[in-house]
């Protein structure tokens, strides 16, 4: 794996700038092993931050550390916290570009980010981590050999939208279950299952943390079920349900597993490459918007998160489950409670078609957040909405454009806080527990000026999370994982 390292930067290029599909399920062409196929290397992952903490110096004899690792949209995370959730060290990187056949290769840049992301945790640190998970983007779906792991086809992204598969879908599953959504993992499987001809039979499907997490355990087949819900596992039986366990494709499901438990050790190789202790343990993960979830710690109902990253994901923590793909609603198990919201198609990726950070910044602080916008937009990158409204062909709505940027951005600003509100309150018509106070995490609630327009539009207090990284999130699972296992 060392050899994956040695590619010469040219350039990046971020998930965003690559085609997706949202209408449609594309044939996915099989992938040939490696070996025989040309590939062309745009980049490697670059740090774009790597540090290690002053509380270094604090850490005892004997005490042990919790890795966390986040496959977001835009990029890979780490945070490293000890058992009192300090972070002693954090990085991220950029994921690495390679072209295959013209067409982005997801997995093996995946993979080269995450052994890129274990080789940026300090050397004199590793040998204290205990445990390690990881949380991806929900419904980012691969079909693998269940022999060898390797992907039968491209993976389907957590935004591809399979509405081939959704008349099938909805004739098996529960009226509004939330697999009925063209984004479904469920009708990701579907659409693949359809098209394949051979292979079935040694097919797998996994969960994007779930193959990140097997090139550290070595143990194929296991997911959780934050991940695995989009497939329609039942968090509430512990299973899967009757209808789904009937279908012919059932046989590539995975086992489900709760987030944080421990599934091994760490492989040996890995130690051995790495530098971790024989007793480092792999754990279970999570999606990457509960990881975000986790890592504000809003501990009860009426608490809320928005995720305010590439996209726009909100959580509620609610004593009542509510699922309706009808408005792109599912709920997510949390121990006793519920993890009721979705995810939005909106959000900070539409923002950097216009601006770069610096501008942001610049033209952030000349905003009246006090001051409503007269601006109507649904920002939107490409067309189609998950949440709140399910509709794979509503189009961007971002014009009239004023001349005054200033003005242009406050209307983007003010239209994804309206987004926002409206999700909140589709949330409590359908039964959730009513929202009282909202935490951000993502890159956007570094931006003070969108919260004050935020918290205006809400009518609540809205205020950043004291972590915003879903990596702490994954780190806590980790530490979890590590406390029930010396149990």
């Amino acid at each position: 794996m060392t050899a994956l390292f040695h590619h010469p930067t040219v350039s990046f290029l971020s998930p965003f700038s690559q085609s997706q599909q949202h209408g449609h399920c594309s044939s996915r062409k099989l992938l040939v092993p490696r070996k025989h196929q040309l590939y062309k290397t745009v980049s490697k992952p670059r740090p774009i931050m790597a540090l290690a903490s002053n509380k270094e110096s604090g850490i005892l004899a004997g005490e042990r550390l919790y890795l966390g690792m986040d496959f977001g949209t835009s990029g890979a995370r780490y945070a490293l916290i000890d058992k009192q959730g300090i972070i002693h060290s954090e990085g991220k990187r950029e994921y690495p570009v390679f072209m295959s056949e013209e067409k982005m290769d997801w997995v093996l840049s995946w993979r080269v980010a995450l052994f890129s992301l274990l080789e940026d945790v300090p050397v004199h640190l590793r040998p204290l981590v205990a445990s390690i998970s990881i949380d991806g983007t929900s419904a980012t779906t691969l079909i693998v050999d269940r022999n060898t792991g390797e992907p039968l086809c491209r993976p389907f992204l957590y935004n591809e939208s399979c509405p081939d598969a959704l008349p099938t879908v909805k004739s098996v599953a529960p009226a509004n279950h939330t697999v009925c959504s063209g984004s479904s993992t469920l009708c990701k499987l579907v659409s693949w299952w359809n098209i394949e001809e051979s292979n079935k039979k040694s097919a797998l499907l996994l969960h994007q943390a779930d193959w990140l997490l097997w090139l550290l355990h070595g143990k194929l087949g296991v997911s959780d079920y934050n991940n695995a819900l989009k497939v329609g596992y039942d968090p509430a039986l512990d299973s899967y349900p009757p209808w789904l366990h009937s279908q012919p494709y059932s046989q590539l499901l995975p086992s489900v597993i709760a987030p944080g438990t421990s599934i091994g050790n760490l492989k040996e190789d890995i130690r051995t490459q790495f530098g971790f202790q024989e007793d480092c343990i792999v754990c279970a993960g999570t999606t990457d918007s509960i990881a975000a979830f986790l890592a504000a710690r809003a501990t009860q109902p009426g608490k809320a998160v928005t995720s305010l990253g590439s996209t726009l994901a909100i959580k509620l923590l609610s004593t009542t489950r509510i699922d309706d793909a009808r408005f792109g609603v599912y709920s997510h198990r949390l121990d006793d409670k519920w993890l009721v919201g979705g995810a939005s198609n909106t959000g900070g990726a539409v923002l950097k078609q216009f601006f770069t950070d610096e501008q942001l910044q610049i033209l952030s602080e000349q905003i009246n957040p006090m001051e409503a916008s007269p601006l109507d937009y649904y920002p939107l990158k490409a067309v189609g909405e998950r949440f709140p409204v399910a509709d794979p062909n509503l189009v961007p709505r971002l014009h009239p454009r004023p001349e005054s940027d200033v003005e242009y951005l406050h209307g983007i600003l003010e239209s994804i806080a309206h987004i926002e509100a409206k999700a909140y309150n589709l949330l409590k018509d359908l039964g959730a527990t009513q929202v009282e106070e909202v935490f951000t995490a993502g890159g956007g609630a570094k931006n003070d000026k969108w919260t004050k327009i935020r918290e205006r539009v809400l009518g609540l207090p809205v205020s950043r999370a004291k972590q915003t990284e879903a990596a702490y999130g994954a780190a806590l699972l980790a530490l979890k994982g590590a406390q029930h296992d010396s149990c």
